[in-house]
């Protein structure tokens, strides 16, 4: 058992690794395409506050991951928890090559809610924890895309005497604030989902008690630096469909898009929901976009991506279920 729990800590944390260096270009993309930083350095920038979350958030979100599913076989609840990963790191491999962003946090909940169901059926599902997060499916980017939209307008009025050149160089700075500031909602939303992961092979597995209201330490900094690290790997495939594919952005427009994707993350935080920072981002952009010009967003691609969003849970869920049905198939888990 105690072989078992450790392969599956091991899968949870590469996919944190690979969650960051898919997701990094939620973090850089809007820094990088205004060339405020370089591509290295703002990796860099994002990786260091992705860690900082650390300090600042609670493990909410991590409580809300570790109740996806309820199977009370130990050994097998581990077992099923390594196959769902599969299922999210080969969907987030996948969208990583074809340079769509999709949701790293909705492949995780996916892959593990389609392991969950193949072994045990719908029943094994926590639909309270659920809920909340397919409601933010549409909420997260639609928050946004008002948050971002929004404070262009705000900025544009407020600086509406100012000459393009100073207002360009007052959000390059800015831009600096706002990236670091997504960056810590990104690290404290992302990283907790590997923690809940975590926490619940370790109730399986005898490790931890079961009424224990908090992961350990150490598996709190494993997961905070594996997504640092993966950010700092860097993702310039999905950076370059993010930040220069949907639309045009100047510093000014980078700065609304990050501080309202900002917002949105650390509102689903402190409210323990797990949030696509994907799809918040992705929605900030449009916003923004629009705010300059509707035509300027190149709408294939937008539905290009939101497609790649429609499918990520029941993708990653399928390869989830087809792990566990391989897995029976062996004698691994009971069918």
């Amino acid at each position: 058992m105690t072989a078992i729990v450790v392969v599956t800590i091991v899968a949870a944390l590469i996919f944190d690794v690979i969650n960051g260096f898919h997701d990094a270009a939620n973090s850089i993309a809007t820094v990088v395409s205004t060339r405020v930083l370089t591509p290295k350095i703002a990796v860099l920038w994002a990786a260091v506050f992705n860690f900082v979350a650390l300090f600042i958030f609670h493990q909410g979100v991590a409580d809300t991951i570790s109740k996806i599913i309820t199977i009370h076989k130990s050994e097998t609840y581990a077992i099923i928890v390594v196959c769902g990963l599969s299922g999210a790191i080969l969907w987030n491999l996948f969208t990583w090559f074809l340079g769509l962003p999709s949701s790293s946090s909705h492949a995780l909940i996916g892959g593990i809610s389609g392991a969950g169901v193949a072994f045990a059926g719908p029943q094994v599902l926590e639909w309270e924890n659920l809920r909340k997060t397919l409601e933010f499916i549409v909420l997260a980017p639609l928050i946004g895309l008002v948050l971002g939209s929004s404070l262009m307008f705000v900025v544009f009025w407020l600086f509406r005497g100012y000459r393009p050149q100073r207002v360009d160089r007052i959000f390059r700075v800015g831009q600096l604030i706002s990236a670091a500031a997504y960056s810590i909602g990104h690290g404290g939303n992302d990283a907790q989902k590997t923690i809940g992961v975590i926490w619940a092979v370790m109730i399986a597995g005898g490790m931890l008690d079961a009424h224990a209201h908090a992961a350990p330490a150490w598996a709190v900094i494993a997961s905070y630096t594996a997504m640092a690290i993966g950010t700092a790997v860097g993702g310039w495939r999905i950076v370059k469909t993010m930040g220069m594919g949907l639309t045009h952005l100047k510093p000014v427009g980078g700065f609304c898009a990050e501080i309202g994707g900002a917002i949105t993350l650390f509102t689903a935080t402190l409210l323990r929901i797990p949030v696509s920072t994907t799809h918040t981002i992705t929605g900030a952009i449009i916003g923004v976009g629009s705010v300059n010009q509707a035509r300027g967003i190149r709408w294939v691609l937008a539905a290009r991506i939101v497609w790649a969003w429609i499918l990520t849970i029941p993708a990653a869920g399928a390869v989830g279920a087809l792990a566990v049905l391989a897995c029976q198939a062996a004698g691994a888990i009971p069918r």
